[in-house]
């Protein structure tokens, strides 16, 4: 757990830390001038913009938030995606292209891991969630045929049920 939990903390770090070693990988290891302009105007920007919006995206699930850590699936995509950045950033002159490739097809692959457990993330929450139908005043769970709020409360003690009197039309202020 405690990896989970330490990934969930460095996802916003690397935003800033990734993208600082491609300019600093571009300097100690002499890449040259066109690969200056890359880091500067492709890789640095990429890098931070995807690292972003990945880190919103994986923060946005619910069960994410409730237990402060990622999922192992996002632990190895990171991990994947991250080491490929790195050792991107030593500007191998034998293996850049193909180390180009696979971070991007790393990112990809991320991004729409990210994206799917975002989604059955909610949908799954939403299968839980109360429907109370307006005409008859009927709560039940969503997906499932539940039982009446006031049978429930009268049997469990446990639901608290607000009448609202008056017509929706009245001007409630009272001016």
């Amino acid at each position: 757990m405690w990896i989970r939990r330490a990934f969930f903390s460095w996802l916003f770090p690397a935003a800033l830390v990734l993208p600082l070693w491609l300019f600093i990988g571009w300097g100690v290891f002499q890449a040259g001038g066109f690969a200056f302009f890359w880091v500067l105007f492709v890789a640095l920007p990429s890098v931070l913009v995807g690292e972003v919006g990945l880190a919103l995206f994986v923060r946005a699930r619910p069960t994410v938030r409730e237990e402060r850590a990622v999922s192992w699936r996002d632990v190895i995509g990171f991990t994947v995606w991250h080491g490929l950045t790195i050792a991107l950033g030593f500007f191998p002159k034998d293996a850049f292209g193909w180390l180009l490739a696979g971070t991007i097809v790393a990112f990809l692959g991320l991004f729409w891991s990210t994206l799917w457990q975002l989604w059955k993330d909610v949908a799954d929450r939403g299968r839980a969630a109360f429907v109370i139908d307006p005409d008859t005043m009927r709560a039940t769970v969503a997906g499932e045929q539940s039982e009446p709020v006031r049978e429930r409360a009268s049997r469990n003690g446990d639901v608290i049920v607000i009448t609202e009197t008056g017509n929706t039309g009245e001007d409630r202020s009272g001016h």
